[in-house]
C-alpha cells in the first residue's frame, strides 16, 4: 500500500469520525470504576493506599487507583475524573509514588515531570519538570528527584545523571548535583543522600556505584563500589542500606547487597552479599520481602521467586512468602509493599505489560485474602495514613 493511499484512508476515517461525533473538541473523561473487595478497617491508622500504574511506554496510559479501608472499595483510574481539565491526564510511564506532608507525588518518567496532588482528594496541585525522572525522596521541606538527564534511549555515550532538589512548598527546583550514570532509587541517612547508579543506557558498560551526596553543600563526596546495574536502595531500622543489582542479564546475576557503616569515619561499605535475585523489595522492622523476575538463558524463560530475609541474621528465611499456591496465577510479579500495621503483603502482577494487571493481598502468613484488577503494569503503592504514627512508604 503506497503512502498516498494510506493517507487517504486516514483522512477518510477522520472525516467519518467527525461526522459521527460532531467534531467534539472537549476531552473525554474516563469514569472511575469501583469494585468492593470486602475488607473494611475503619479503626485502622491506615485510611487506604494509592497505586500507580505505569502504563506501557509510549501509550500515555499511566493511571492512578485508590483502595479505601473505610469502605472496602477499590477505585480504578481516579485521576482523570478528579482532574478533568488536565490534558493527556497523568502522562507516559509512572515510575514512582510517594506521600509527603499531605501531598501525593507521582514521578512520570517519559513525560519528564513529577505530578503533585492533594493526598486527600487526588486533585492536582502542580508539577515539577525534570528530564527523564526516576524516583523521589524527601527530607523535611526539601524533595529529591533522580534523573537520567539524557533522552530515553540506549546510548553508550549517555551522560551522567543528576539529582534535583526542590522546595516542597513552592515546587521550585533549588539545586542540582551530578551523580553516576542513570541513577535510580535514593535513600537518606542523616545529612547524606545515597543514590544507586545503574548505567543502564550504557550496557554492557554498566555503572556499579552508590553516589554519596552531602545535603548541606549538595555535592557528591564519594562513590561506593557495589555491583553492576544497581537499582533499589532502602534503609532498615538500624540505618543499614540494602542495595539491589540487576546484574548484566548474562553471566552476572541479580543480587542483594548490605552496606554498613564499617569504613573509616563511619562511611558505608559493602559488608555482605545475599545470593538471591531481586527485582523489588519491601522492608519491615524485622524482615525483607523480595520478588524477582529474572530471565534465564538456560530455560529461555523468566525465573520467578518470592523470598524473605531475616534482618537480624541477614539470612534467607523462606524461598517463598506465598503459602497457598497463588503464585501459579501470577505471570510477572512487579510491585511489592507491606501494610505498616497488619503486615499484609501486596504483590502486583504486570501480566503481559500491555493489558490490565492484578493486585494481590496476602496475609502475613502467605494466604491470599483478595485480589482485584488494576490498570496496566501496576507498580508503586503509597499508604494513606490518618496520622503520622506510621511511615509513608511506596514500593
Amino acid at each position: 500500500m503506497n503512502l498516498w493511499f494510506r493517507q487517504l484512508i486516514v483522512l477518510s476515517a477522520a472525516c467519518l469520525f467527525c461526522a459521527l461525533s460532531g467534531c467534539r473538541t472537549d476531552e473525554v473523561v474516563v469514569p472511575v470504576e469501583e469494585e468492593p473487595v470486602g475488607e473494611i478497617r475503619k479503626d485502622s491508622p491506615v485510611k487506604g493506599f494509592y497505586l500507580l500504574n505505569e502504563g506501557n511506554m509510549g501509550s500515555n496510559k499511566c493511571s492512578l487507583d485508590y483502595y479505601s479501608y473505610l469502605t472496602g472499595i477499590y477505585s480504578r483510574n481516579i485521576y482523570s475524573e478528579r482532574n478533568p481539565n488536565v490534558v493527556k491526564e497523568l502522562g507516559d510511564v509512572g515510575n514512582d509514588l510517594q506521600i509527603h506532608n499531605g501531598r501525593l507525588y507521582a514521578v512520570i518518567n517519559c513525560s519528564h515531570k513529577v505530578e503533585v496532588m492533594d493526598v486527600a482528594t487526588g486533585i492536582r496541585v502542580g508539577q515539577i519538570d525534570v528530564p527523564n525522572c526516576r524516583y523521589i525522596r524527601f527530607n523535611g521541606d526539601r524533595g529529591y528527584i533522580s534523573s537520567y538527564v539524557g533522552p530515553v534511549q540506549i546510548n553508550p555515550s549517555a551522560p551522567k545523571g543528576m539529582v534535583y532538589e526542590f522546595d516542597t512548598e513552592t515546587l521550585a527546583v533549588t539545586r542540582t548535583v551530578t551523580v553516576g550514570y542513570q541513577p535510580e532509587e535514593m535513600e537518606i541517612v542523616g545529612n547524606r543522600l545515597y543514590v544507586a547508579n545503574s548505567g543502564g543506557y550504557r550496557a554492557p558498560d554498566y555503572d556499579y556505584t552508590v553516589s554519596v551526596i552531602d545535603l548541606k553543600d549538595f555535592r557528591q563526596v564519594r562513590q561506593i563500589p557495589v555491583a553492576v546495574n544497581l537499582h533499589r536502595v532502602r534503609k532498615d531500622n538500624l540505618n543499614r542500606l540494602w542495595v539491589t543489582s540487576r546484574g548484566n542479564r548474562a553471566d552476572i546475576p541479580s543480587r542483594i547487597y548490605l552496606l554498613e557503616q564499617t569504613g573509616a569515619n563511619g562511611e558505608y561499605e559493602v559488608s555482605r552479599r545475599i545470593d538471591v535475585p531481586c527485582s523489588n523489595l519491601a522492608l519491615t522492622d524485622s524482615r525483607l520481602y523480595y520478588i524477582a523476575t529474572e530471565w534465564s538463558d538456560r530455560t529461555q524463560s523468566n525465573e520467578v521467586s518470592y523470598g524473605v530475609i531475616d534482618l537480624a541474621t541477614c539470612t534467607p528465611l523462606s524461598e517463598s512468602f506465598i503459602a497457598d499456591g497463588t503464585e501459579s496465577e501470577i505471570a510477572v510479579p512487579y510491585g511489592i509493599a507491606v501494610h505498616p500495621e497488619t503486615g499484609d503483603i501486596f504483590v502486583t502482577d504486570a501480566k503481559n505489560y500491555v493489558s490490565s494487571g492484578t493486585l494481590y493481598c496476602f496475609s502475613a502468613t502467605g494466604r491470599c485474602k483478595w485480589k482485584v484488577r488494576t490498570g496496566d503494569i501496576p507498580a508503586a503503592i503509597a499508604f494513606d495514613l490518618k496520622t503520622d504514627e506510621l511511615t509513608h512508604e511506596a514500593e
